[in-house]
């Protein structure tokens, strides 16, 4: 490890952050500012807990499922891969999972994919590169105890619940939402923690890579 960091969250800020549809538009309301002669300046964020970079909880999909302060601490901190699948040209599954360069035994894995570009957009695309439910399932049988993919969602648009079951039921953290840009593809010390929201289905979370 070389000590530098390298913050893969995407910035919460309204308007410039995609919204996944139904999720609710995050505002920031001044309810108290110095330059208005309060004695302090205090903001009120209004927002999706799955806005921004965010971990899902297991109750995000699975009836009866844990919150978010469930999601186990030693899954969200410790080594991770940066995987290089920037050519993928369409959803990562179980055979394409083996075309790529994951490590046997690599615990955290993030996908680097052209879903990247995204970022430069702040309007929401259907068309996203994600994990299909057999990728999944592969993945779990691998050992894999975090997934972090760099859209809004790790499942695809048009049926999200067979991947997210697979992953949230495993007791696998999911991360979405990252801004992997910056980072090589490669081995990393990865710290990501959501807000403790007790009972919630999801939580906002500052995501950092160490190389």
């Amino acid at each position: 490890m070389t000590g530098e960091l390298i913050d893969v969250s995407v910035p919460l800020e309204p308007g410039l952050v995609p919204l996944y549809p139904g999720d609710t538009e995050l505002t920031v309301e001044r309810v108290q500012a110095l330059e208005r002669g309060d004695g302090v300046t205090v903001s009120k964020l209004g927002c999706s807990v799955h806005a921004g970079t965010h971990v899902d909880a297991p109750v995000h999909f699975i009836e009866g499922g844990g919150g978010i302060e469930t999601v186990p601490l030693n899954a969200l901190i410790g080594p991770a891969w940066v995987v290089d699948a920037e050519h993928v040209t369409r959803h990562i599954d179980a055979a394409t999972l083996d075309t790529l360069d994951i490590p046997t035994g690599a615990e955290r894995v993030l996908f680097r994919t052209r879903n990247s570009r995204l970022w430069d957009d702040p309007r929401f695309t259907e068309d996203f590169i994600a994990i299909t439910p057999d990728g999944a399932s592969a993945l779990v049988e691998r050992g894999v105890r975090l997934v972090g993919v760099d859209y809004l969602s790790v499942a695809p648009y048009d049926d999200p619940a067979p991947t997210h079951v697979a992953l949230l039921g495993a007791g696998v953290a999911v991360v979405e939402t990252l801004d992997l840009r910056a980072a090589v593809p490669g081995p990393y010390q990865l710290t990501c923690l959501p807000a403790k929201l007790v009972g919630c289905d999801g939580a906002p979370a500052r995501a950092v890579l160490q190389r």
